[in-house]
């Protein structure tokens, strides 16, 4: 026979104890990512700048494993500031510290506002602060021992004379130069259309001077560089392929060595000059800053440090008394 359950001897729903909600636990990889994916689409950062946010964020991953910290909601302030030190006695920088900060602060705060994280640590974490400090400028006549050392009989010694000549003339960043198109240079106006960081467009002038190496690399040279290829790029390699960043950071290297210049070269080197050299002689710092394609004056500014010589040139042509 069947046994008629009272509704007392089931169990009532509220006696019955559920496990407890697990709170969403998020690696520390995949936030780093998510937030890489929001910095290049809602900010428009460049793949180089994007670049140095996911070195920082690797060292600041790495030194939490370390520390065997997996969830974001561990970290807190001191574990910061403990990290911090962890770099400084690795030998890192004033301004490697300041822009790791900058990034993690930038990283925490996604995380908070995407709910990622329960808590922002980085509140109360100060950037310290370091002088700016420009690379090595050429003088003038250096630059012009560096624009005479490629050999104009070979075709690469001509593009890499045209390529000079560009980088001094619009002072364009080397990732600007790799990615400028044979469309983007008008030689009858007399101007170079370049994208800058965040494909932030500017309108550049040209010389007499580097339009003639430019009208010459791009009807003669240009075309026997790029054999099969076809690519609208206007600097090109042996290969007739597109030039990278290393391999112009090469060629001023070795074109360095043949002028005989003992200072540092870089590819920002041919910039600072160019930015140098037009403040020094009277040029206005808005449209430096505008030719430069910097959205802060106060990078611009770093340029009106002139040397002591021309210091010394000053004071002697301008002092009553010198």
């Amino acid at each position: 026979m069947y046994k008629c359950l009272s509704i007392l001897d089931i169990p009532h729903i509220y006696d019955i104890k559920k496990p407890p909600l697990q709170k969403r636990c998020f690696m520390m990889e995949t936030i780093i990512e998510e937030y890489l994916k929001f910095i290049q689409i809602e900010k428009g950062l460049s793949v180089n700048t994007i670049g140095a946010y996911r070195r920082d964020l690797n060292k600041y991953k790495e030194y939490l494993t370390l520390q065997k910290i997996s969830n974001i909601d561990f970290v807190d302030r001191q574990t910061i500031q403990e990290c911090l030190g962890y770099l400084i006695d690795q030998g890192q920088s004033s301004k490697s510290i300041a822009r790791f900060i900058s990034t993690i602060r930038s990283f925490h705060q996604f995380a908070l506002r995407e709910k990622y994280a329960a808590k922002d640590p980085t509140v109360l974490i100060e950037t310290p602060k370091y002088e700016k400090k420009l690379p090595d400028v050429l003088e003038v006549d250096e630059v012009i021992e560096l624009l005479n050392a490629p050999d104009l009989n070979k075709n690469n010694g001509y593009r890499d004379r045209t390529m000079l000549e560009l980088l001094y003339a619009t002072g364009m960043r080397v990732s600007e130069v790799i990615q400028i198109e044979v469309e983007d240079v008008n030689l009858m106006m007399g101007f170079v259309r370049v994208f800058g960081k965040g494909d932030k467009e500017r309108i550049v002038p040209l010389g007499d001077t580097v339009i003639d190496y430019l009208t010459t690399y791009i009807e003669t040279v240009r075309p026997q560089l790029l054999k099969q290829t076809v690519t609208n790029v206007l600097f090109l390699n042996m290969h007739g392929k597109p030039l990278s960043r290393q391999g112009i950071w090469k060629m001023i290297k070795q074109n360095g060595l043949k002028a005989n210049i003992n200072k540092t070269l870089t590819p920002h080197t041919l910039r600072h000059s160019f930015a140098t050299h037009l403040l020094e002689n009277g040029a206005d710092l808005r449209a430096v800053q505008e030719m430069l394609g910097h959205s802060d004056i106060s990078t611009t500014q770093l340029y009106t440090h002139v040397s002591k010589s021309q210091i010394r040139k000053m004071y002697n042509q301008y002092h009553p008394r010198a």
